[in-house]
């Protein structure tokens, strides 16, 4: 959840509020056992005076009594799979979903990053430079109470380690949707571009993917929908 305290003016206005709810009932009962309006309104009026203090007193106070206050750890939610597994649609819920329950969240995705960072190419060594630089921008976030869903191919298990390494709650999900199952998602062609020889580095067809060893999520999105998808990881966070 957001991080927040309780301001005193917030404190103040809740205060009034209900007390002026409660003298009115206070009122009536008096009036309602002695038929005087004027010591009806007396009483009522000490009680309000009274309980205001000592309600915005119990308010204040509470703010310094951590019990039944749970904390909500930020995490960085790194999704990676192969192109087509789901990673961007299952992100852009998953993000949605905690950015509707009040979290403070961000969403990292791979293809809307590379618009950003245009000459970032696809060997190996460009792969790991790109995806330490967003799991750094994704520590940073988490550092400041911010939850990150990051949707990354990310194809090396070495780069992925050390993202994690910089994370203090670091939650790999893997969508270990099958080869065969994404080229039949391939509606921008990409996988039979690069079967044919016409895309190099691409990573299913001419470069690897290594499969996450220990990951903290594994889902196969091949007879899953993505609602159902999002609420596995959701259930686990």
């Amino acid at each position: 959840m957001p991080m927040y305290r309780e301001s005193s003016i917030r404190s103040v206005l809740k205060t009034v509020s209900w007390r002026l709810f409660a003298t009115l009932t206070t009122v009536a009962i008096v009036y309602a056992f002695t038929a005087k309006l004027n010591i009806a309104l007396a009483i009522g009026g000490i009680e309000m005076v009274l309980k205001l203090v000592l309600y915005y007193l119990h308010e204040r106070g509470w703010n310094y009594i951590h019990l039944g206050r749970k904390e909500i750890e930020p995490k960085v939610l790194w999704l990676t799979g192969l192109s087509g597994s789901g990673k961007s649609t299952i992100g852009e819920k998953l993000y949605n979903d905690l950015k509707g329950k009040g979290f403070k969240v961000e969403y990292l995705d791979g293809d809307r990053v590379r618009d950003i960072f245009p000459n970032t190419g696809f060997s190996k060594e460009e792969r790991d430079r790109h995806v330490k630089r967003i799991g750094f921008l994704a520590s940073m976030l988490e550092k400041n109470g911010v939850i990150v869903v990051a949707s990354f191919i990310s194809p090396y298990e070495e780069s992925r380690q050390f993202v994690r390494s910089l994370c203090n709650n670091f939650v790999e999900i893997h969508l270990s949707t099958p080869l065969e199952e994404c080229i039949k998602r391939d509606v921008k062609g990409l996988y039979a571009r690069a079967i044919k020889g016409e895309l190099r580095n691409f990573t299913g067809i001419n470069d690897p993917y290594e499969e996450p060893l220990n990951p903290e999520i594994r889902i196969d999105t091949t007879n899953i929908s993505v609602s159902e998808a999002v609420r596995k990881i959701s259930k686990f966070v």
